[in-house]
């Protein structure tokens, strides 16, 4: 993949959801979409369509719109859906199983492909196809099998040093279910995912604002 100038981070989250979107319209057959009805479908205003698109150059035609298999196969380069990823899962309980439960695999090029937890009831086994090994072999299995991504779905209080363990190991992105707020060195990327304060803010919106306030995260800058 030729590598590309920095964009706005607004724009590289909204980068799966064109993917998918794009992939969604290929698989039902069409072959090309107005910039106004991609607008309408994805509920973007098609102003940050436009400038989304414009940090990579041409992708559309005036007149003709975007063509849907040149812009999914576009898509899938740029976030390198050609490549397979293996994902480190670190914490096996109720979160940890459900997110194994999951097939990344329907849809995209990654897999959590190990998974770590003290629970001797846990370790050495397979759940879903995927091992599990005792948290006292993160480091080296994390580093053997070269896995850079993790999802980290321990308890609060194991969080840090988790995070400090997949440091080590060579980790450079952890996706942090928990509540705590890691803390890494530079060079290695954490994004936070806490589903009560999602939850939170969910009803904050239902109770205090309008339809016509309303705002998707696809949305903000």
């Amino acid at each position: 993949m030729v590598k590309q100038r920095q964009i706005p981070k607004a724009t590289a989250r909204r980068l799966p959801l064109y993917y998918r979107y794009f992939t969604y319209l290929y698989e039902t057959g069409i072959k090309r979409i107005s910039s106004a009805q991609l607008s309408e479908s994805m509920k973007v205003d098609s102003a940050t369509i436009r400038r989304d698109f414009s940090y990579f150059g041409a992708l559309g035609k005036r007149g003709y719109g975007y063509d849907v298999e040149n812009l999914m196969n576009f898509f899938k380069e740029q976030l390198s859906q050609e490549e397979l990823t293996n994902i480190a899962l670190v914490g096996v309980g109720n979160l940890g199983q459900a997110l194994l439960n999951y097939n990344f695999r329907k849809d995209n090029s990654m897999r959590i492909s190990a998974g770590f937890d003290v629970n001797p009831d846990l370790i050495d086994t397979i759940l879903e196809g995927v091992p599990i090994y005792d948290v006292k072999d993160l480091v080296a299995q994390v580093s053997d099998q070269k896995i850079n991504v993790a999802i980290l779905a321990v308890p609060s209080d194991h969080a840090q040093d988790m995070t400090d363990k997949l440091v080590e190991a060579g980790v450079k992105g952890i996706l942090n279910f928990t509540p705590l707020r890691v803390t890494v060195p530079s060079g290695v990327r954490v994004h936070n995912v806490d589903l009560a304060n999602e939850l939170q803010a969910l009803i904050y919106f239902i109770n205090h604002y309008t339809d016509t306030d309303q705002e998707t995260s696809m949305d903000e800058e």
